[in-house]
C-alpha cells in the first residue's frame, strides 16, 4: 500500500525546510522571521504544530524568501528557488 501525501503537506514542509534556513543564516528568532514573512510572530509556530495554509500564502511566503535571501547563504538543497522579485511585501 502506497502513502499518499497531501500536496499542502508537502508545500508546507518545503516552507518550514526554507523558513529553518533562513533562521539559521540571519540568527533571527522564529519569532520576528515569521512577523517578516506574514506579519503574524505566531504563523510558523501554528504550522509546525500541523495548521494549514493555502496554496497562494505559501507560494507569496517562498517568494518572500527568495527576494530577501541572506547574500552568501545557501538555498536548502533540493528545493527550487522561484526568481527573486524586488517585492519584499509580506505573505
Amino acid at each position: 500500500m502506497s502513502r499518499i501525501v497531501h500536496p499542502a503537506m508537502t508545500s508546507i514542509d518545503t516552507l518550514l525546510r526554507i523558513f529553518d534556513a533562513y533562521s539559521a543564516a540571519t540568527g533571527l528568532a522564529e519569532t520576528t522571521v515569521s512577523t517578516r514573512v506574514f506579519q503574524d510572530g505566531k504563523r510558523i509556530a501554528a504550522l509546525r504544530l500541523g495548521g494549514d495554509m493555502g496554496v497562494r500564502r505559501t507560494a507569496r511566503a517562498v517568494q518572500w524568501f527568495s527576494a530577501n535571501w541572506p547574500e552568501g547563504a545557501d538555498w536548502p538543497e533540493g528545493i527550487t528557488r522561484p526568481a527573486p522579485t524586488d517585492s519584499q511585501e509580506a505573505a
